[in-house]
């Protein structure tokens, strides 16, 4: 998700359309979709090239993450800094201003 703001806001998108593009979409749509029809029912019905894609990749990235990335939290090493700045520095990671509140609505006249 986070590739694909990159990716949008590289290419001039407004950072609004960035947002809603991928964090707005897989939280309305594709997080509930998955949660009420699981993932394999969802990959059964996407595209051939994107059901192809990943049915390759999702082996390559689960080895990835359990042989490498758990492995080195177990033992202790520490993080890449400079990707954990990176994702700081991303304006998708900031959560906007809290707008004024108003207190709680009264109930008296």
């Amino acid at each position: 998700m986070m590739a694909q703001v990159d990716v949008l806001l590289d290419a001039g998108h407004p950072y609004s359309e960035a947002a809603n593009e991928s964090v707005i979409e897989s939280v309305d749509s594709l997080n509930p979709y998955m949660h009420a029809r699981g993932v394999a029912y969802m990959v059964d019905n996407c595209s051939k090239t994107a059901r192809l894609g990943s049915r390759k990749w999702a082996p390559a990235s689960t080895n990835l993450l359990t042989q490498l990335a758990f492995t080195a939290v177990d033992e202790g090493k520490p993080g890449d800094a400079s990707l954990i700045d990176r994702f700081k520095k991303n304006p998708s990671t900031r959560c906007s201003p809290s707008a004024p509140s108003s207190g709680p609505a009264s109930t008296s006249r």
